[in-house]
């Protein structure tokens, strides 16, 4: 009788391996948690043997939960990292399944007891439990993406003490990460994002257009196009800013219409997220090429050197003589109000001074245009509040307003250059690169205008009149230092820099310090010399008025 109970228990048991009731072995399913079961023997049965068949228990278990996990996750909307998961674990269960069909086919030929199917399942009994306890994980954090792969990672390391099931775990992850490792491939080899269930750790704002580089001083565009998101798989934490920025160079190239061919051998595929590391030397060669190729592209293609030698050219008067003749010809129109002025006249005014001087041979000049601030330059200071001026910025515009007799605002103290920047130079001189090249031009155009005037209107009684005398050396002063003192060795430094950058964000770091050194150097960053200094240009001003 005893024999007969235990051949319906073997016989039952075989059926519990892959999930199904018995006539001693019956399943209860946790109330609110899909895939969750626990297995019961009938308690008439002999306590032996009920003690021998609950050992096996938790393998049943297991297989109910991983079979759950496999079913739910093998839609690709649960992301591509779940479904390669989900097919690497249904392979596993097919090796499961194959061997439960050979221990039915001892139970025919009348070879298994129940302590020879305990002893056959002990192998996957451990490997089966840890498959369990990383699905309950993943159904109860409901990962995808990185965040499964983290889990995986973090899964095999607890298993360091068990070879097999570490092997297991570690394979596991290789079939995972095959989906992830395709989209980190289109990414650091073509700059594309090709992320359809939002699983990658990089991010795209689609509002954020390159134009607005010329035209919004705080344009974010290079910051925040393409970011980092939260979750970043733990393997790729140290190289993730190379991988972010190795993408963009690639889209910048794209967006230039230049053709981009990385040249891909066996050797720079990602094969796996490996202990020898491959991956992380794909990722640098990848930077390397994308940062030299815009580099190259940007220097050679758009001439960065020479739009920059440009701006020194012409908003840093290095070659100050057409403007000399500017203020000459234009006078008439730059001492009415700003409101009055017509910015038509200036340009046009402008174009045939550029076109009759030495400048004309530079095709640059081309886009130099004019334009006419509402505000004075102190009161434009105010307004920059990432400009780290040591001055309050409510302080410095009261201190414009309250100069000892104001003059009324001209177009002498507003006037000022600007400059047409094409795509890709936009990410060099950006509109807020610009600004400050205008806020520097407005400075020295303004101590040219005051060392002119002095001069002029002081001729007469030059010799006679110390003060008149001390004036004109002022405000000349001023001008060398700003000049030959300030600007043109902090330019030689620059251009010394950036002929050994070697990426693009290199060179953007190196022109904006040269801009914020030489802002703070003429002053434009120190608002209390600074107001002292207009006030005393101020004062010249108005007494070569008054002679």
């Amino acid at each position: 009788m005893r024999l007969n109970i235990e051949l319906l228990v073997i016989d039952d048991l075989l059926s519990a391996l892959v999930g199904i009731e018995g006539r001693y072995i019956s399943i209860k399913r946790v109330r609110g948690k899909a895939g969750y079961v626990f297995f019961q023997i009938d308690s008439s049965m002999d306590l032996a043997l009920q003690e021998l068949t609950r050992r096996i228990f938790p393998l049943f278990e297991d297989f109910v939960l991983v079979s759950h996990f496999v079913e739910s996750r093998s839609h690709f909307k649960n992301g591509l990292v779940n479904h390669a998961l989900a097919a690497a674990l249904r392979a596993f269960l097919l090796d499961y399944q194959a061997m439960v069909a050979q221990l039915e086919h001892q139970f025919c030929l009348g070879r298994l007891s129940v302590q020879g199917l305990w002893f056959f399942c002990q192998r996957m009994m451990s490997s089966l439990n840890a498959l369990a306890v990383l699905v309950e994980k993943a159904i109860s954090n409901n990962t995808s993406g990185s965040a499964t792969l983290n889990l995986l990672q973090s899964q095999a390391k607890a298993m360091a003490g068990d070879s097999a099931v570490r092997s297991l775990l570690v394979k596991m992850t290789e079939c995972a990460s095959a989906a992830y490792l395709r989209m980190l491939e289109r990414w650091v080899y073509e700059g594309v994002i090709d992320d359809p269930y939002g699983e990658f750790f990089i991010a795209e704002n689609k509002s954020l257009q390159k134009e607005s580089l010329t035209q919004d001083y705080d344009a974010r565009f290079w910051q925040q196009r393409y970011s980092l998101k939260y979750g970043i798989p733990s393997f790729l934490t140290n190289v993730a800013a190379t991988i972010l920025t190795t993408g963009k160079y690639l889209n910048v190239m794209r967006e230039c219409g230049h053709n981009v061919q990385v040249s891909l051998s066996e050797s720079s595929k990602l094969m796996g997220f490996g202990s020898n590391h491959q991956y992380l030397e794909c990722i640098k060669s990848a930077y390397d090429f994308a940062s030299g190729e815009l580099l190259t592209l940007m220097k050679d293609k758009y001439d960065l050197i020479g739009k920059l030698r440009s701006l020194k050219r012409y908003l840093l008067l290095d070659q100050g003589d057409f403007l000399v003749h500017f203020m000459d010809v234009a006078r008439e129109e730059l001492t009415k109000k700003p409101e009055e002025i017509s910015v038509e006249k200036l340009q046009s005014l402008l174009d045939i001074l550029l076109q009759s001087t030495a400048t004309a041979s530079d095709p640059s000049h081309e886009d130099l245009t004019c334009c006419v601030e509402r505000s004075s330059l102190l009161k434009k200071l105010s307004t920059l509040k990432d400009l780290d001026c040591t001055y309050p910025s409510d302080k410095l515009a009261a201190a414009d307003v309250n100069q000892p007799m104001p003059l009324s605002l001209t177009g002498l103290e507003t006037f000022c250059l600007s400059y047409k920047v094409q795509w890709p130079l936009s990410l060099v001189i950006s509109r807020k690169a610009l600004t400050k090249y205008q806020l520097i031009f407005r400075l020295l155009f303004h101590c040219k205008h005051g060392f002119r005037s002095v001069k002029i209107l002081g001729t007469p009684i030059l010799r006679s009149s110390i003060l008149c005398r001390s004036m004109l050396k002022f405000v000349n002063s001023l001008l060398h230092y700003l000049t030959f003192e300030v600007l043109e060795p902090n330019w030689h430094l620059m251009h010394d820099r950036l002929q050994t950058a070697r990426s693009i964000d290199e060179v953007i770091q190196i022109h904006d310090f040269f801009l914020q050194k030489c802002l703070k150097e003429c002053l434009l960053l120190l608002p209390e010399l600074l107001v002292k200094v207009e006030k005393l240009k101020a004062l010249s001003l108005q007494y070569a008025t008054s002679i």
